[in-house]
């Protein structure tokens, strides 16, 4: 087996490491979290006037709120 070959396989994701797929990912990525905060901004303005026996908020923000 003196002569083996090496293919080199391509990338499974199947896009290369060019600048511009960089670029589109990264807004996409932020575009997905815009969604997903504004999504997460209505779910907790539908939960606001809901109150725990003690008054506390039923539903708060992990790490954005006080603690209750």
């Amino acid at each position: 087996m003196s002569e083996d070959t090496i293919t080199q396989l391509r990338d499974p994701s199947g896009f290369g490491a060019d600048p511009l797929t960089d670029v589109l990912r990264d807004g996409a990525r932020k575009l997905i979290e815009q969604a997903i905060q504004a999504e997460l901004a209505e779910l907790m303005a539908s939960f606001s006037g809901e109150k725990l026996d003690d008054g506390r908020a039923r539903l708060v923000r992990h790490g954005h709120l006080p603690e209750r």
